[in-house]
């Protein structure tokens, strides 16, 4: 599958963007696990036309997660189409790689973004969600691509046209999560409709899917039974980033993967920390692993008192100690999950 001049092999696995999850760190970890490739965290328009530093350093990237794209949500057009100018100008602004892809966020539910109308919230203006992707396409040199929803509500599940309408703007692929923007991450993704989406004869971009693939098992029916050119991977990754070693194991060889042990989840926390301690610093290093942290060791028993010592310690290498205890405890043990990795 090739977004643009981006080559991502067959049967491609990405990873969704996330607030505060999908930094450097985690995206390096999901790209050796095995992504295809990796996104930023939301960046904002708005504080990319003001020179807001903080946003400007969300674009970012390295070396070593190419290819990478940068997402930008907003929904005022001046400013979408300055933002995306920007991004494709991310490694002389914000240094490191820079942007393979621009990603447009016309999908994120939450109502700081959606309730005033940007991310997902541009459901309900599609006419406006079309003339500002149309605006960027034709204004940036780089592959732009647009990640959104089935429609605003149950009454209003407009995707099947409105694919047809970005494709025509001229975009290099369409990311769509099987929910509407009312059901935030509610009840089961509906893939019926990525489906249609991807078998439209009108269609001829990459269609990913995305939504509720927490097992290589699913991830390999999504691609059988929808047809789907990639897939998406978001909430399940988070605590659980060797989803996409699971997965493209299956799709490769039709064999699952046993559980990882906690003596390997160890090794990649171990791993992950470290990065976050090289790439922000003892002091943010430590606090931003914490949510990471918290999630790597699901399902282990009696686990709660190591677990608060996990995520308040200050210490890096009190929280090394108690990572080398864990693989002492429960090393042998590769427990399964209680319910599903993620947020």
């Amino acid at each position: 599958m090739k977004i643009g001049n981006v080559d991502l092999g067959e049967k491609p696995v990405t990873l969704a963007p996330m607030e505060d999850v999908t930094d450097a760190s985690f995206r390096i970890l999901c790209r050796e696990a095995g992504a295809a490739m990796v996104t930023t965290e939301f960046v904002s328009s708005d504080g990319l036309v003001r020179d807001v530093s903080k946003t400007i350093a969300k674009m970012h990237t390295l070396e070593e997660e190419a290819p990478v794209a940068v997402q930008i949500y907003g929904n005022i057009p001046e400013a979408m189409v300055d933002a995306a100018k920007m991004a494709e100008r991310a490694k002389e602004l914000a240094g490191g790689h820079g942007a393979d892809i621009i990603d447009i966020n016309f999908g994120c539910p939450v109502s700081k973004i959606a309730g005033r109308g940007a991310g997902s919230g541009m459901m309900r203006e599609p006419d406006k969600m079309v003339a500002i992707t149309k605006a960027i396409v034709e204004a940036v040199g780089k592959p732009v691509t647009v990640k959104t929803r089935l429609g605003w509500d149950d009454s209003s599940k407009i995707i099947v046209d409105l694919a047809e309408r970005l494709q025509d703007t001229g975009i290099s692929a369409l990311t769509i999560h099987g929910r509407t923007r009312c059901q935030m991450y509610k009840g089961e993704a509906d893939w019926t409709l990525i489906g249609e989406v991807k078998n439209n004869p009108r269609i001829h971009i990459p269609i990913i899917g995305n939504g509720d693939i927490n097992t290589a098992a699913k991830a390999k029916e999504a691609f059988d039974r929808y047809g789907v050119d990639g897939i998406m991977v978001g909430r399940a990754s988070f605590g659980h980033p060797w989803i996409f070693t699971e997965i493209r194991h299956l799709l490769d060889t039709g064999e699952e993967l046993p559980p990882m042990s906690v003596k390997d989840r160890v090794t990649l926390a171990k791993r992950h920390f470290q990065l976050s301690l090289d790439l922000k610093g003892p002091v943010t290093g430590v606090y931003e692993m914490r949510r990471h942290l918290s999630c790597y060791f699901k399902g282990l028993r009696d686990f709660k008192e190591t677990r608060i010592k996990l995520v308040t310690s200050k210490d890096p290498e009190e929280i090394v100690q108690t990572l080398d205890y864990v693989a002492e405890r429960w090393g042998a043990e590769a427990p399964e999950p209680e319910g599903v990795y993620g947020l």
